[in-house]
């Protein structure tokens, strides 16, 4: 009995062993089969991470077309815009040469009343009106005119005009 127990002993040794190695392998299988998973979710992850960014890469492209584009259109409005400019500063310069011409058209009609007016006549209105005006129209007279003016002018008027007329600048322009 000795024998055959001495036989089952290896036999029942060899079995656990036996069980132990199949439970390692189970044990291997399955934790193969989890990282198995694991990895395809990796992979999934990896791919909608790829898709994901694909998408937004294309949709950057996009926004940078569109940002291309309107950039474009602005560029050209501003140019539109400086011509326009251009345009409206000429035709400003243009009327402003069209209105001084017509300023000296009228001061030059005022100017032939005044050479016509008798000098006392003259005198008076001048005396009258701002000093600036009365400037501009004196500055347009013969001398001959202007001395006869000035003769029946108020003679601290006449003479702040004759300074006015020298062109000193220190003399008030306003009517005491």
């Amino acid at each position: 009995m000795k024998a055959k127990l001495l036989f089952f002993i290896p036999l029942f040794l060899f079995a656990v062993d036996n069980q132990k190695l199949l439970d390692c392998y189970d044990i291997f299988a399955q934790k193969k089969a989890e990282l198995e998973a694991e990895a395809e979710k990796i992979l999934e992850q990896k791919e909608a991470l790829e898709a994901l960014k694909n998408t937004y890469m294309a949709l950057i492209k996009k926004k940078e077309e569109k940002l291309n584009q309107k950039e474009a259109e602005i560029n050209a409005t501003l140019k539109k815009i400086e011509e326009e400019k251009k345009q409206i500063q000429k035709l400003l310069e243009k009327n402003k040469k069209i209105l001084e011409e017509i300023k000296k058209a009228r001061l030059d009609k005022v100017t032939q009343a005044y050479a016509k007016m008798r000098p006392k006549n003259a005198a008076s209105i001048l005396s009258n009106m701002p000093e600036k005006d009365a400037l501009e129209i004196l500055q347009k007279l013969q001398p001959k005119i202007v001395a006869k003016i000035f003769s029946k002018m108020d003679p601290v008027k006449a003479a702040k005009l004759s300074k006015m007329l020298l062109g000193d600048k220190n003399e008030s322009t306003t009517t005491p």
